[in-house]
């Protein structure tokens, strides 16, 4: 399979290196805007550099597309007319409209579009999902330091979008309500922000994030009935306590089992890219489709604009009118 990389800049890099060691695949170029990144990545990756990528595409079965979100629309199109299936970096586009687009004429087509969802393939998630019944209520913190990078994009789409996308995936119901809060800190666009997401069963999550901590934490937890599971990506760790039916300690209170389970470190990128290449030799629905993307895309598109209604009127806008 002959494959490229569009972008080749913090994270199309990695795509890059990736492919370069995966077996039957033949890493065929990657391209970037400004050549002199794609060329040092080509040559890292024994492969070529290109700074139009549409004359990569008249080499290639399929591509990662890393560019900015702000590019995904016109590059995922340019992929789609030379019927090359996509592994398009999340979240699939900045607007929904674009996003029904692109899945609509990559399906006309046959094509592969997967979006990349990368927590999906975390190995945190993956450990917890056997534990997993009804939930009932779900904490999630993604709290960050300030990076330089994906500043074209608040924290929602940066981040947030993630742990939208694994909620949307393991509660099964619609989603009914929304209710945020929200400010850009150092940036021009959120830095910070909550959402609680009411959905038609009842099930409740209460997502934080934020890019502006002096450290890094990644933590959900998860309420069920007779169970309680704590996730820590940071130490990899799983904790699962279940209360038996029945059965009481001598204080009166249930019967608790408690069992930690250590994971593994993996390679989520790598996890993601092999799985995009089996589905584009066999032509099977990637776990995060098009339509995945889009479903988490349109819940974040509804937080970012309830947090803007919100600011025309709070406090912000008054600090920012007083200077």
């Amino acid at each position: 399979m002959k494959v490229g990389v569009i972008g080749v800049g913090y994270l199309g890099k990695y795509h890059a290196q990736k492919y370069k060691n995966i077996e039957n695949v033949d890493l065929v170029g990657v391209a970037d805007v400004d050549m002199p990144t794609a060329e040092a990545v080509a040559k890292e990756n024994d492969c070529k550099a290109f700074n139009d990528y549409r004359e990569l595409l008249k080499e290639v079965d399929a591509v990662s597309v890393v560019v900015p979100t702000s590019y995904h629309h016109d590059v995922a199109l340019e992929c789609i007319a030379a019927g090359v299936d996509m592994l398009m970096e999340k979240p699939i586009t900045t607007t929904v409209e674009e996003a029904d687009t692109i899945i609509a004429k990559a399906e006309e087509k046959n094509l592969i579009l997967q979006v990349g969802h990368l927590e999906r393939f975390n190995p945190a998630v993956e450990a917890m999902m056997p534990f997993l019944t009804v939930p009932v209520f779900i904490e999630s913190q993604r709290i960050s330091t300030f990076k330089n990078r994906a500043l074209d994009v608040d924290v929602i789409l940066d981040l947030m979008i993630h742990d939208i996308d694994i909620i949307l995936n393991i509660i099964k119901s619609p989603l009914e309500t929304i209710h945020t809060v929200g400010a850009p800190v150092v940036t021009d666009f959120t830095d910070i922000a909550n959402a609680r997401l009411i959905f038609e069963n009842g099930a409740t999550a209460n997502v934080t994030v934020s890019r502006i901590s002096r450290t890094n934490t990644r933590r959900m937890r998860i309420f069920q009935p007779g169970s309680f599971i704590n996730v820590d990506f940071a130490n990899r760790k799983v904790m699962t306590m279940a209360l038996k039916k029945g059965v009481f300690q001598e204080n009166g209170m249930p019967k608790q089992d408690i069992v930690i389970n250590s994971f593994p470190e993996g390679d989520a990128l790598n996890a993601e890219i092999l799985h995009f290449i089996k589905n584009v030799r066999e032509r099977t629905t990637p776990l995060v489709s098009g339509n995945e993307g889009r479903r988490a895309l349109d819940v974040a598109m509804q937080v970012i604009q309830q947090i803007k209604d919100h600011q025309k009127l709070g406090v912000y806008a008054e600090d920012m009118s007083a200077r």
